[in-house]
């Protein structure tokens, strides 16, 4: 308990600066002890909570035209990707996710990343691939991550964009999660409840911290733990 506890407040003090991270972070480091089918759908409650709570004080700030294109590939990910979560053994999955956590790790670390917008036709694959990836592991983030940020420069549009989309994919992963039997676990919303006040308190100190510290600072600080993370999912994997 005190683990998930020292988890928690680390991706949702993360999120709180930089508007995502929290299930990039909270999945890998969760699921080292826990299992993948009770991580995902605990993560997905609170980062639907948190979207909530993020999305209300920066609503104007939102690019609304960037999220509508992504929602539908968004969805239909999210189909794809809660059925794999259901049929899937754990072991693959965690091999998988400690992939695509490494991959988004070096980026972050190295701050690979081009300032060239790229073309609106990138929203299918981020879509198709961020709702398939957030259902399977509670961490869709790193598609749309890396879509929006060369579509949107300014760090609090960004931000408010960020909360948006997970708000409406959170949405999609209730339903679909609710349909597959993963939300009826008297445990998760047992979990849920008690993390409310811990997301809740990070996201305000991390809302506080976000004036202060410098985006690129943050970013090599989440790659870094992200690093750590994935070389750890590999160990867990192998055992399983």
């Amino acid at each position: 308990m005190a683990a998930m506890a020292a988890i928690l407040l680390t991706a949702y003090f993360i999120r709180g600066i930089t508007g995502f991270g929290s299930g990039l972070i909270a999945v890998p480091l969760l699921a080292l002890f826990l299992p993948l089918k009770f991580v995902v759908p605990l993560v997905l409650l609170l980062d639907f909570t948190a979207s909530m709570v993020m999305g209300g004080f920066h609503f104007k700030r939102v690019k609304w035209g960037e999220i509508g294109v992504l929602i539908p590939f968004g969805i239909a990910g999210v189909v794809l990707g809660t059925g794999l979560l259901i049929q899937l053994p754990s072991g693959p999955m965690l091999l998988v996710l400690a992939g695509l956590v490494f991959v988004f790790a070096v980026r972050s670390v190295f701050n690979l990343r081009g300032d060239k917008p790229v073309s609106r036709g990138w929203a299918v694959t981020a879509g198709l691939a961020g709702g398939t990836v957030g259902a399977l592991f509670g961490t869709g983030g790193p598609p749309y991550v890396i879509y929006l940020t060369h579509r949107i420069h300014d760090k609090g549009d960004l931000r408010a964009t960020f909360s948006a989309l997970f708000f409406a994919d959170g949405m999609t992963r209730i339903v679909s999660f609710l349909v597959a039997g993963l939300l009826l676990s008297a445990r998760v919303w047992i979990a849920y409840i008690a993390a409310l006040p811990l997301m809740l308190g990070a996201l305000y100190l991390g809302g506080r911290a976000h004036v202060g510290l410098g985006q690129a600072q943050m970013t090599r600080l989440v790659g870094a733990l992200l690093l750590v993370s994935s070389v750890s999912l590999v160990f867990k994997a192998w055992h399983t």
